[in-house]
């Protein structure tokens, strides 16, 4: 089953530097719940990978979504089937290029940041059934 971890975030203001804030934001909580980073904004024809980490043995992909104003949908539900679709093509050529890590366990979370109370949220497992 999926857990999720949420904590207050501090405002990001710049919509031009609200991606690399989101990304930070999340690498640096991560690192402080003992992840180690193995990769940022990984790209392949395929897509992009925000943050590729490692969590004890398993390689942990993660989505970084943040949204500004809930209106246009909020950050974890704007990670759609087409999305997930999009982050396992590229995960998948991560771990063929990446052959070191292609025998460990893997896993996609999602960090969904949102200005306001509810803040950072960490959701392990995001495309767990």
């Amino acid at each position: 089953m999926a857990r999720s971890s949420a904590c207050r975030t501090p405002s990001i203001n710049s919509s031009q530097d609200s991606g690399r804030a989101a990304e930070a934001l999340a690498r640096d909580h991560l690192q402080k719940h003992g992840l180690r980073l193995l990769a940022q904004n990984w790209s392949c024809r395929g897509g992009e990978l925000d943050l590729v980490m490692l969590d004890g043995d398993t390689v942990v992909f993660v989505e970084v979504r943040y949204r500004k104003h809930a209106a246009w949908g909020g950050a974890l539900e704007s990670v759609d089937a087409r999305k997930r679709q999009r982050l396992i093509l590229a995960a998948e050529l991560f771990l063929q290029r990446e052959s070191r890590w292609g025998r460990q366990p893997c896993r996609f979370d999602v960090v969904a940041i949102s200005p306001g109370d509810t803040g950072l949220n960490w959701l392990r497992n995001a495309f767990e059934t």
